[in-house]
């Protein structure tokens, strides 16, 4: 666990599966060239994203994707977590979600250099710890994903 306590988390979501949202977000960003959900709940046993596409993905580009957070969370990843001045931050992340009122400081988490955004919750501290990643079901209505997953073995 991070000892500053400035880079402390600030929500309170299930570790392994808020972890295993990243990786899906970027995942998803990769294959699809969308943007990160921005509309998500992230509880212990499944949680659900939606995502904005012009069409609906193949059952096939949904497996891929199921593949490739697998395969994220099986290079066991470092997750780690550092508070940057927004100016600096900006720099390199999309910082257009945060509040207005986010303050001058961000927390960017990083997972390895797979994935890295601006975020107040709970991580592990490595891929490893997340478990294995299940797409059980999805749905496509007026260029909106809603992704439900879940984590088995964890």
């Amino acid at each position: 666990m991070n000892t500053n306590p400035t880079l402390e988390p600030k929500k309170d979501y299930y570790a392994p599966m808020h972890t295993a949202e990243h990786i899906l977000n970027q995942t998803m960003v990769r294959v699809f060239g969308c943007a990160r959900s921005k509309t998500n709940h992230i509880e212990k046993n499944k949680s659900k994203c939606d995502y904005f596409l012009p069409v609906s993905p193949t059952e096939e580009q949904m497996r891929e994707v199921e593949q490739l957070v697998n395969e994220v969370i099986a290079s066991y990843l470092p997750v780690t977590a550092e508070e940057l001045p927004r100016e600096v931050a900006e720099k390199s992340v999309d910082l257009s979600s945060l509040p207005a009122d986010a303050g001058s400081r961000v927390r960017l988490v990083r997972v390895g250099g797979y994935d890295v955004c601006p975020c107040i919750g709970k991580h592990v501290q490595n891929t490893r710890e997340i478990g294995h990643f299940k797409l059980f079901s999805w749905d496509y209505q007026a260029g909106r994903l809603r992704v439900r997953f879940k984590l088995e073995n964890n």
